[in-house]
């Protein structure tokens, strides 16, 4: 295969590449801190992603909440999920609490959930209990991981400058991200295309080499008879 042949299918192969690298990443496991600040009388949603670190390993996860009020000694069972079905089991949540989790799965990574018409005697502790199974060939692996997350009710909205300002650095750094993409892929078809010019400047000389010599062999052979 020539090299004017190759140049096309290598910028077809780095789109389909970049393509499939995108869409693995839109799949990707971010774990992200949840947010600790709730406004009282609205909803409010407890954030707890646990990512499996191998992503080609069967498992299994359910995940457990734990509630400790301000002025409690212990936690108390608040919620679990597990074989795609939540149970409420603190009575100081009932009919307030909703899984906001990974769905139509086993293998769950988002435990999240959604309380309901938060109120100030909300404010407190909360743990949230990954429990994860992991099977492979010969035997299967139990881990445990758990994240807790200080919550603080108030009668209003109060965005501090720390939020704001990490916030801005995400986008941009998005957006950042996204024009290094671009720059890389106009640098690769700008590469990609020089080659090909290349391939078929040298195909042209080639073409008029053989043409000149196979002139020169007929002028030969004239002047021979």
């Amino acid at each position: 295969m020539s090299a004017l042949t190759e140049a096309p299918l290598t910028f077809i192969s780095l789109v389909l590449l970049v393509a499939l690298q995108a869409g693995m990443c839109t799949g990707a496991c971010v774990e992200v801190d949840s947010d600790t600040e709730a406004v009282a009388n609205r909803g409010f949603k407890l954030g707890c992603i646990s990512c499996k670190r191998r992503g080609e390993v069967m498992a299994t996860a359910s995940v457990t909440w734990l509630f400790k009020a301000v002025g409690d000694a212990d936690y108390s069972h608040l919620y679990s999920y597990g074989d795609q079905h939540g149970w409420i089991l603190d009575e100081r949540f009932e009919s307030r609490v909703q899984w906001r989790g990974s769905r139509h799965t086993l293998d769950l990574q988002d435990g999240s959930i959604y309380i309901v018409n938060i109120t100030f005697n909300d404010t407190g502790s909360y743990m949230c209990v990954f429990s994860r199974v992991l099977f492979y060939n010969d035997y299967s692996f139990h881990t445990n991981t758990s994240k807790i997350i200080h919550v603080r009710v108030v009668p209003k909205m109060t965005r501090g400058i720390a939020s704001i300002l990490s916030e801005v650095m995400m986008y941009v750094a998005i957006i950042g991200l996204q024009l290094w993409l671009l720059v890389e892929m106009i640098y690769c078809y700008r590469k990609i295309s020089a080659a090909g010019e290349e391939a078929l400047r040298e195909s042209a000389a080639e073409y008029l080499a053989v043409a000149s010599e196979n002139k020169d062999n007929c002028a030969a052979v004239q002047v021979a008879e």
